[in-house]
C-alpha cells in the first residue's frame, strides 16, 4: 500500500519553514459585573454558545453592549457575566473539556485579522494564544479531549513575491484527488488528482461548468491566491506572496510547548477540528470552498493518513469515535446533499470504509455535533431554509433508527453545543420574529435561557412588529427552480403592488434563511417590501444548484435577479417601476452587476461590500480569499479575459440610476477600493452616486452604532428613490 503524504510533502516545503509556534501573551483581565455594562439594545442577540463539562454553564456571545462580546451564565437563571469587557468583536467561543478555560477569536478593529485568545471563567487569566504578531491573523480549533491543549491555526503575514524570472518557490495547492471506491489510506498530493474529468468539467465532481478548466489537472504552476497587474490595465501593480497556514495544539497555560499538527503553504483554510482521546490522531478540515476534504492527521510525524472530501458550510464537520476506530463525517461526497458518513479506520488512522449513516431526500446535514462521551449526536437537517433537529446514538456499522426529534420554537439552528447529558443540548436559535437566543433542551423542553431576549423584546414599544416572510419560487428564464423569502410590509392590501427591495445574499453560497432582518425590519417599516431570492449558486438547493453558477453560468446568475424581479411583479406583489436591488459581499457584487446587466429594471441600487473589478478583487483581497475564490469565480490568470466580462466595471457606461455603495473601512476580504472606484466611475459618468464607509468595520457589520447607521441611511436612500 502507498504510504500516505506527510504534511510537509502536502505543503511543498520543510516543517522548520512553517509559521513560528504561537507564545502566550498576559493580558489585563477585561471582566465586569453586568450592572456595569451599558444596555445599548432594546432586543439583544445571543449566539455561539459553548458549554462547560456540567452542561448547566455557558460560554456565549451577546450584543447587549452594543458590540458581540464573550458572556458567560448559567442555563436557568439570568446570573450573567462580561467576561471581556474589550470593544473588540468576538466571532467563536470554545469551553475547555475540563472546564478550566474559555477560548475565544476576537477581531480587532472589526478586520479578518483574528486573534485567539483565553479567559478563565471567572474572568481572571486573560492572555493571547495567538496571533498578536503583527501582520498574522489566528482562529480557533479545537480543545483536546483532556483540555491540555488547544488546537490553534495561526496565518503569517504574506511576503513579497520575487521580481519577474526569480524562482517561483513551492508549489501552490490546487485540488487534491476525490476518495474513490473501496479500502486503504489516501494519498492526498495535493495538484495530482489522478482522476480524469471529461471536457467541460470542473476537478470537482459536481455537474458545473468553469471557462479554462481542463479535463485532465495540470500540476501547479505558481501562486493561485495571486494576481499580477497584467491582469487588467486598471488593476494596481502589487502582489502578495504565498502564506502559511499552521496548526499547533497550544497549552493555555505555558507548561508546554506547541505542538505542530499541520502546515500548508497558500492554504485557503486549515482547521482542527477534533482530536483522537488518545492524542494520535487529528481531524483537520482544508482546502478551499467547493474542495473542502477532511483530512486524517497522525500528530507524531504530521503523516496524513485519510482523506474524504466534506461539505462546505460549518466548520465543524465531525468527530472520532471514542476508541478512534470510526469517523463521523458531515459529507456530500458523490451526493446532492449532505449527510452523515461513518468512516472505518484502521489502528494507524487509514481508512478501511466508508458508509453512510443517516441521509435525508432533497435536505443536507447542516450541523454534526457529537456528546460528551462520543456515542450520540444532535443533527441539524437544512429542510427547504428550515431546520429540524434530532437527537441520535451512534453505533457504527447499525442503521440509526432510534433517534429522537427536538420540536423546535424557530425556524433556524445556527449552533448546537453537546452538553454532559445527550439529551439535553444547548443550542442557537435564530427565528422571523424573535431575536437570536440560546435555548436548553432538556428531553425535548424548549427551555428560552433568562438571558436571551424575549420574544416580546425584539423590537421597541410603538415599533411595528416583525414580519413573517413567505417562501417564494421563481423559475429562471433557462427553466432552474430558484427559492426566496418575500415580506409583505404591514397594513399593505393584497392586490396592492408595492415598491420592493430585492435584497441578495452573500457567499455566493449562503441561503437565504427565515430569520429576524433588522435591516428587512427597517425597509419594512418604510412601506418597503422585500424579496430576498437563492439565485443559482446558493446552499440549501443540493450540489447541482451550487455549481450552477461556476464559469460562464455567472452570467445566468445575473439573469436569475431579473427574473425573480419578474416573478414578483407577475405575482402582483411588487410595482414594476419600484424596484430596488441591494446586497453584501458576493450580493453586493451581485447588485452592482444587475444595474449594469439590466439597466431599466431598477430605480436604484446599494451595493455593500461588493466586488466591482475581479481583476483588482484578486488584487487586493487577502490570499487565502483568493485561493478559495479562484475555485468559485475562475482562475485570476487562465480565466482573465471571462473575469474581465464579468465584471461591473467592465460595463459601468451602462449605469442609468442612482447608487449608494457602503463599505467598512477595515475590509480585508473585499478592499474598499472596490466600492470607491464603483462610486467614482458613475460620478464622472454624471449619475448619482454616494459612498458611506464605516468606521472600525470589516466585511461584516458588527458595531450597533454603525449598523443602526447603514440600516437608516440604506432605507433613507431606498426611500427617496422609490417613493419620492
Amino acid at each position: 500500500m502507498e504510504h500516505p503524504a506527510t504534511a510537509d510533502e502536502l505543503s511543498g516545503h520543510a516543517g522548520p519553514e512553517a509559521q513560528a509556534a504561537p507564545e502566550a501573551l498576559v493580558v489585563p483581565d477585561a471582566a465586569v459585573s453586568l450592572d456595569d455594562v451599558p444596555r445599548v439594545l432594546v432586543s439583544h442577540g445571543c449566539w455561539y454558545p459553548s458549554v462547560d463539562p456540567t452542561g448547566r454553564h455557558v460560554a456565549f456571545i451577546c450584543d447587549r453592549g452594543g458590540v458581540p462580546q464573550l458572556w458567560e451564565g448559567p442555563v436557568d437563571r439570568d446570573d450573567v457575566h462580561l467576561l471581556d469587557a474589550e470593544p473588540n468583536p468576538v466571532t467563536e467561543v470554545a469551553w475547555s473539556p475540563d472546564g478550566r478555560w474559555i477560548a475565544y477569536t476576537i477581531a480587532p478593529g472589526g478586520s479578518g485579522h483574528t486573534r485567539v485568545l483565553c479567559v478563565r471563567p471567572d474572568g481572571t487569566g486573560r492572555r493571547v494564544l495567538a496571533g498578536g504578531e503583527p501582520g498574522s491573523s489566528a482562529y480557533l480549533g479545537c480543545w483536546a479531549r483532556d483540555g491540555s491543549t488547544l488546537a490553534v491555526t495561526v496565518a503569517e503575514a504574506p511576503a513579497r513575491l520575487p521580481p519577474a524570472g526569480a524562482e517561483a518557490g513551492s508549489a501552490s495547492i490546487e485540488q487534491s484527488g476525490a476518495v474513490g471506491p473501496g479500502a486503504g489510506a489516501l494519498s492526498p498530493v495535493l495538484g495530482a488528482a489522478e482522476t480524469l474529468h471529461p471536457e467541460g468539467w470542473t476537478v470537482r465532481d459536481g455537474r458545473a461548468t468553469l471557462l479554462g478548466a481542463p479535463s485532465v489537472p495540470e500540476p501547479p504552476t505558481g501562486h493561485v491566491g495571486t494576481v499580477s497587474a497584467a491582469a487588467d490595465h486598471d488593476a494596481a501593480a502589487a502582489e502578495s506572496g504565498p502564506r502559511t497556514l499552521s496548526a499547533y495544539l497550544v497549552d493555555p497555560d505555558g507548561s508546554a510547548a506547541p505542538v505542530l499538527v499541520a502546515s500548508e503553504q497558500e492554504a485557503a483554510t486549515l482547521r482542527v477540528c477534533d482530536v483522537s482521546r488518545d492524542g494520535r490522531l487529528a481531524l483537520v478540515r482544508r482546502g478551499p470552498r467547493a474542495g473542502r476534504e477532511a483530512l486524517v492527521v497522525r500528530i507524531r510525524d504530521q503523516r496524513v493518513t485519510c482523506a474524504v472530501p466534506v461539505a462546505d458550510g460549518d466548520p465543524w464537520i465531525g468527530a472520532f469515535a471514542p476508541d478512534a476506530r470510526t469517523l463521523w463525517l458531515r459529507s456530500d461526497h458523490e451526493r446532492e446533499h449532505a449527510a452523515l458518513y461513518a468512516v472505518a479506520l484502521d489502528p494507524w488512522g487509514g481508512r478501511l470504509g466508508l458508509t453512510v449513516a443517516a441521509q435525508r431526500d432533497g435536505s443536507g446535514l447542516e450541523l454534526l455535533t457529537l456528546d460528551r462521551d462520543g456515542c450520540g449526536a444532535v443533527l441539524s437537517w437544512n429542510v427547504r431554509g428550515v431546520s429540524e433537529l434530532e437527537v441520535t446514538p451512534l453505533a457504527p456499522g447499525t442503521a440509526l433508527d432510534r433517534s429522537r426529534a427536538v420540536p423546535l420554537p424557530h425556524e433556524v439552528v445556527t449552533r448546537v453545543a453537546a452538553t454532559a447529558d445527550p439529551d439535553a443540548p444547548v443550542v442557537a436559535l435564530s427565528g422571523s420574529l424573535r431575536r437570536p437566543g440560546v435555548w436548553w433542551l432538556p428531553q425535548g423542553a424548549a427551555l428560552r435561557t433568562p438571558w436571551s431576549s424575549r420574544d416580546e423584546d425584539v423590537v421597541a414599544p410603538g415599533v411595528h412588529r416583525p414580519v413573517r416572510p413567505v417562501p417564494m419560487r421563481p423559475r429562471a428564464r433557462d427553466g432552474l427552480g430558484l427559492g426566496g423569502w418575500y415580506y409583505r410590509a404591514p397594513g399593505r392590501s393584497p392586490r396592492e403592488p408595492a415598491p420592493c427591495v430585492l435584497h441578495l445574499h452573500g457567499g455566493p453560497e449562503e441561503q437565504e434563511r427565515p430569520v429576524f432582518e433588522p435591516l428587512y425590519h427597517e425597509l419594512l417599516g418604510r412601506g418597503l417590501d422585500v424579496f430576498a431570492p437563492d439565485v443559482r449558486g446558493s446552499s440549501g438547493h443540493g450540489r447541482s444548484f451550487v455549481d450552477a453558477d461556476l464559469g460562464r453560468g455567472r452570467f445566468a446568475a445575473i439573469d436569475d435577479v431579473a427574473d425573480c424581479a419578474a416573478h414578483v411583479v407577475v405575482e402582483g406583489l411588487a410595482d414594476p417601476i419600484r424596484l430596488a436591488v441591494m446586497g453584501h459581499s458576493y450580493g453586493g457584487y451581485l447588485a452592482m452587476a444587475s444595474l449594469v446587466w439590466h439597466p431599466e429594471l431598477f430605480r436604484t441600487g446599494v451595493p455593500v461590500c461588493g466586488m466591482s473589478s475581479f481583476a483588482t478583487f484578486f488584487a487586493g483581497t487577502e490570499p487565502w480569499l483568493a485561493q478559495s475564490a479562484a475555485h468559485k469565480y475562475g482562475h485570476p490568470v487562465r480565466d482573465r479575459e471571462l473575469l474581465h466580462a464579468l465584471s461591473p466595471m467592465s460595463r459601468i457606461d451602462a449605469l442609468r440610476v442612482p447608487v449608494l455603495a457602503v463599505h467598512g473601512e477595515h475590509d480585508t476580504n473585499v478592499p474598499p477600493g472596490e466600492s470607491e472606484q464603483f462610486v467614482r466611475a458613475a460620478r464622472e459618468r454624471g449619475v448619482e452616486a454616494e459612498l458611506l464607509v464605516l468606521h472600525e468595520e470589516g466585511h461584516d457589520f458588527r458595531r450597533a452604532d454603525n449598523r443602526r447607521a447603514f440600516r437608516r441611511a440604506a432605507a433613507d436612500w431606498i426611500q427617496r428613490h422609490l417613493t419620492g
